[in-house]
């Protein structure tokens, strides 16, 4: 995607995904105009801010705010023609113990991204999802469902506006902060890996995968859009094995909010859902433009009604090995068994 003079910003841009996403777009258009980190941590800008020295990358601007705060994303935005909403509340146990500050960012802070976009000059907006938002049994899947609907509907209210919002679901992704995979890691060190539930599955997509997503996203969605990736699925059991076999896995139980398997299409999305050969996507039910076009233009194919996503009947497995390869690639370079 040519990015050449414009300008970008990223919400929650210190995270994992965000820093990943910086150095993507940093690498490969150095002909940006402007990329604004904005997030409301001043330690991470900071840290962040190290590994991206101004010298050596000018178009990089970090931005002190919350996206809770409308007036202060509407500053954010002013001259910014892409937007990447990133920034989320995410931990499960701790939005179930908190649920208002959860929607005041995830639902709240979605709608003043929103309105924010609509009052200035943004032409594009990705909002990332996650694998919770489809049908969700606890809050943060459900801020998230309700985020994906707001960004999705927002499409209906541009009027004359040519801005285009969309949205990225995926599953895990691989070593980001509060994963399961950094996790085992720091508890190999003491001999024994809690286990949740032994016939746990989850989703799994490499950072560069996730980056990949958005900037497809970016690049080539028409409005209304919920992008799904195709990737594989690990047993809980085999990434505890991978990092740990020598490890005493105890088992736990699951935590307040958590599912046995993920689900990233659920039946009742099928419907709406076509297979775009590397992503599935689900189109919103009202759209500005012809579906005709778009099963043309991206050789869209419609699946079954009743299709499912999910991460306990999926096709494509990562093994043992494979995991152990993944961390090492991912994750840890020094990684070793």
């Amino acid at each position: 995607m040519d990015l050449k003079d414009k300008s970008i910003l990223i919400t929650g841009g210190t995270g994992s995904l965000g820093k990943a996403l910086t150095k993507h777009i940093l690498n490969y258009n150095s002909d940006i105009k402007r990329l604004v980190i904005f997030s409301r941590d001043e330690q991470k800008q900071f840290a962040m801010a190290q590994d991206f020295p101004a010298d050596k990358f000018p178009q990089l601007r970090f931005f002190i705010g919350d996206v809770r705060d409308e007036a202060r994303v509407k500053r954010a935005l002013k001259g910014i023609d892409y937007v990447i909403h990133a920034a989320a509340m995410k931990h499960v146990p701790i939005a179930e113990y908190n649920p208002m500050e959860c929607v005041k960012t995830n639902i709240m802070g979605a709608e003043n991204i929103i309105n924010a976009c609509l009052e200035t000059d943004v032409e594009r907006v990705v909002a990332l999802s996650t694998d919770k938002a489809a049908a969700p049994i606890n809050l943060y899947g459900a801020t998230k469902l309700a985020s994906d609907k707001l960004f999705v509907a927002a499409n209906n209210i541009t009027g004359w506006n040519p801005i285009k919002f969309s949205v990225v679901r995926y599953g895990n992704v691989m070593g980001s902060n509060g994963s399961v995979i950094p996790f085992f890691l720091k508890k190999k060190k003491e001999g024994v890996l809690p286990i949740t539930e032994p016939t746990m599955t989850r989703f799994n997509i490499s950072l560069q995968g996730g980056v990949d997503m958005v900037m497809h996203a970016l690049e080539h969605a028409w409005g209304g859009e919920i992008f799904v990736p195709k990737i594989p699925s690990y047993k809980i059991m085999d990434i505890a094995e991978a990092i740990g076999p020598e490890c005493e896995k105890a088992v736990v139980g699951i935590r307040p909010g958590e599912k046995i398997h993920e689900e990233m299409i659920t039946d009742s999305d099928s419907y709406y859902t076509y297979d775009l050969g590397k992503y599935y996507t689900i189109l919103p039910s009202t759209h500005k433009w012809k579906l005709e076009d778009f099963i043309e233009k991206f050789n869209a194919k419609k699946v079954k009604p009743g299709f499912q996503y999910n991460s306990g009947q999926n096709e494509e497995w990562d093994s043992v090995e494979n995991l152990r390869d993944l961390i090492k690639e991912h994750v840890d370079p020094t990684f070793e068994v």
